[in-house]
Formats: structure tokens, C-alpha cells, sequence
């Protein structure tokens, strides 16, 4: 078996995974697990493939400025759910942007960027939904690009609420049965709720911790919890998505809100890939007629609780097969592979003098910013706002104007 080479290299830049760049001695791309950009690493390669390679990190020779010991325990254990917290928090942070302006003039070939602003968010503590895999009843993460599981004392980015179902001392909580469990928590609301896979039958947990397994919820039952955002209270159930921490989905509010900008009385606007209802119930005019498209049949279940007492018409639907009329403004928060072609040609078909986009992956983001452009579409902000303190995933909002 052939035994993969180590290397001495010198780091440049940073990708979109987080992994820091560098260059072989025959000029081939080494993407670098666990070093930083401006580094001399020793790197062993674990990975060769035609156009790069990839590596981790042996020792790190010259250290960056800007790097740190990581606060959490778990990460020198092998956790990998923050690949991140080897730099300081605005590094982290000016290093995302990097990786934006990066992806939007190679993938999108974007010129003239506009300056990319940062909404900053705490770094600890925030997280009201995550995914653990569960090994003996016990939960834990995977370890960087892998799917082993490890087990964990606690996490530093989790919400107490749901730091106390988590680690050895976690008391009343077992997840026996399960292979995996989602734990989502309404932190303005006290809410809590495990999903189980397959099956809830044998865990236990606090009386207060709302259950249902994978296996009900495929047999047509729901649960639910309810957090409060932008001065409303919103109705989450298990198969909805939400965003990860109700302060990132007040910031975002906050920023789409304010690039929206003013709107004529009685306007028209869409909200596609609109969720519970987010956006559609707290960024518009009273006098705003709102149509929202969403394909997830939970959501929509869910905007309809949430939206009740709105003149909000909601759709259910795929944005790529609605139906486009004139609109003032789109907004549009698709799933990470971003809108892609058919989405872009509806949103145009409308011919929204604004539209604005919520994207959580740099690639995608690129993308559609690019499909926009030849739409007709100028890039006029973006705004990195840092839901994912620790880690290296972004997410933006973004303004576009006709041309």
C-alpha cells in the first residue's frame, strides 16, 4: 500500500471550508486542514486527487499571528464541528470575508465589489439547534470530515438548554435506541425538543424535553416548539427549518429589513424559499402585499400558524415552477446549493427593481450573484453576518438592483 507523503509548506490563502491554501513543490493546490493562512506547516497529504491535494496539519513550524489555542477541550479530542477556533474571533471573521470576495470574483466574476460589512454575533453559548450522532446512548459529534463519532463532555457553542442534555453529567438524559438526535430549544421560550432517530422509545429525558422519533414523524405525527423573534412568536415544528440562533435570525431580519429599502404604497413583494414565515411576517409594510413560496410541507404548515393574523398569501410550491407576477422586491433565502438557473429566470420574470438574497454558502452565493448579473442584476452590498462563530460557514445577505 502506497504511503502518502509529508511536506513542508507555506500557506497563502483560505478556502471555503476553512482549509488554508498552499502549493506543492510542483505547483499543485494543497488544501490544508488545521492551519491558517500567512503559516509554514508540516503537512502529511491524506488525500491526492488530479488538480490538488489535500493534508492535516503534523506541526505548525511558523505560526500565524493570529493564531490561538483553541478555548474547547473537544477540538484537541477530535471534534470537528469547529474548524475554526484555532484563530481569534475576528480573524475568523475577516478570513470568511476572504472567502466571499474570493468565491464572487472567481465563481461569479463579480468586478467592483462593493466593501463587504460584518454584523458580529457572540461566539459562545448560541447554538439552539444541533445534531449529534449517539453512540450507547450517549451523544457526540464527528470528528473533521469523518464520520467518527466523538463523544463530548459539552460544547462551548451549544445554548445551556441544550448543554444540559449533553456530557456524562447531562443526569436524566439517555439516548438509547437512537443512532442520532436533533435537540432544538427555544431560548426566549424555555422550549424543548429531541428528534430521534429511528425511534424515541427508549430514550430518556427531563419532563419537560418535548420527544418524537424519526418514525412518527414519517407516520404523519407532529411536535413542535416556539421561539420569539422581531416581536412575534414563531411556531417551529420538527420538520421546519429554522435558523440556528434567534439572535443570527433577528440580524437577519435586522439587515434584509434595512437593504430592502423604502417601497411604494401597496407594493408587491415575494418571499421565496420562505420557511415558517420569517421574513414574510416581520421585514414588510403593513400595506405590503405579500406572497410567500415554499416547497417544505411542515413550514408551510407552520407559516400558515404564524402568518394567521397577516394578509400574507402563502404558496405551496417549488420556487422553480411558481408562477412569477410583477413584484416591488424578491427576497429569497434558498437551501444551501444556493437558486441556481430556474429560480434566477422566475426571480427576473418578475421584474423587481430589488431582490435581495440570504445565502449560507459562499460557492452558491457566487453563483447566483453571477446568474443575477446576466439577468440584468448589479451586486450592490453584502453583508456578512456571523451566525457561525467558530466555524468556518458564512452566511450573507445581499442587495441586487436592475442594471
Amino acid at each position: 500500500m502506497d504511503s502518502f507523503p509529508t511536506l513542508e509548506l507555506a500557506t497563502h490563502g483560505v478556502a471555503k471550508g476553512g482549509e488554508a491554501v498552499a502549493r506543492d513543490p510542483d505547483g499543485r493546490v494543497v488544501f490544508v486542514d488545521g492551519a491558517l493562512p500567512d503559516e509554514r506547516v508540516l503537512v502529511e497529504i491524506t488525500e491526492m486527487k488530479k488538480g490538488f491535494h489535500r493534508g492535516s496539519v503534523l506541526e505548525v513550524v511558523e505560526p500565524s499571528p493570529h493564531r490561538i489555542d483553541p478555548a474547547c477541550d473537544e477540538v484537541a479530542n477530535g471534534c470537528g464541528g469547529c474548524d475554526m477556533q484555532i484563530a481569534s474571533v475576528d480573524h475568523q471573521r475577516d478570513l470568511k470575508v476572504q472567502v466571499v470576495i474570493d468565491a464572487l470574483e472567481r465563481i461569479g466574476k463579480i468586478a467592483d465589489l462593493p466593501a463587504i460589512e460584518t454584523v458580529a454575533l457572540p461566539e459562545a453559548g448560541y447554538r439552539t439547534n444541533v445534531r449529534c450522532i449517539v453512540v450507547n446512548g450517549r451523544p457526540g459529534f464527528r470528528s473533521r470530515r469523518s464520520h467518527h463519532p466523538v463523544l463530548i463532555d459539552r460544547c462551548d457553542v451549544a445554548h445551556p438548554l441544550i448543554q444540559d442534555l449533553l456530557g456524562p453529567d447531562s443526569g436524566t438524559t439517555r439516548f438509547d435506541g437512537c443512532t442520532e438526535v436533533t435537540i432544538r430549544v427555544g431560548a426566549a421560550t424555555g422550549d424543548r425538543m429531541v428528534i430521534a432517530s429511528p425511534s424515541a422509545d427508549h430514550i430518556t429525558v427531563p419532563d419537560d424535553v418535548i420527544v418524537i422519533g424519526t418514525d412518527d414523524l414519517a407516520a404523519g405525527k407532529t411536535a413542535s416548539i416556539t421561539e420569539v423573534v422581531a416581536g412575534r412568536t414563531w411556531q417551529i415544528s420538527a420538520g421546519s427549518f429554522f435558523q440556528t440562533r434567534p439572535d443570527g435570525a433577528q440580524a437577519l431580519v435586522d439587515e434584509v429589513r434595512k437593504v430592502i429599502g423604502p417601497l411604494p404604497s401597496n407594493a408587491r413583494a415575494f418571499d421565496l424559499y420562505g420557511g415558517v414565515g420569517l421574513f414574510a411576517g416581520s421585514v414588510f409594510a403593513e400595506d405590503t402585499r405579500v406572497i410567500m413560496v415554499e416547497q417544505n410541507e411542515s413550514s408551510v404548515a407552520d407559516a400558515r400558524v404564524n402568518l394567521a393574523d397577516l394578509d400574507t398569501t402563502i404558496v405551496r410550491g417549488k420556487v422553480e415552477q411558481w408562477s412569477p407576477r410583477r413584484a416591488d422586491v424578491v427576497v429569497a433565502d434558498p437551501a444551501r446549493q444556493g437558486l441556481g438557473r430556474n429560480a434566477v429566470s422566475r426571480i427576473a420574470e418578475t421584474d423587481a427593481p430589488v431582490v435581495v438574497l440570504v445565502s449560507c454558502d459562499a460557492a452558491s452565493l457566487a453563483r447566483d450573484a453571477g446568474l443575477l448579473s446576466r439577468k440584468g442584476y448589479r451586486l450592490d452590498s453584502v453583508t456578512l453576518v456571523d451566525l457561525f462563530p467558530m466555524t468556518s460557514h458564512t452566511e450573507t445577505v445581499s442587495r441586487f438592483t436592475v442594471s
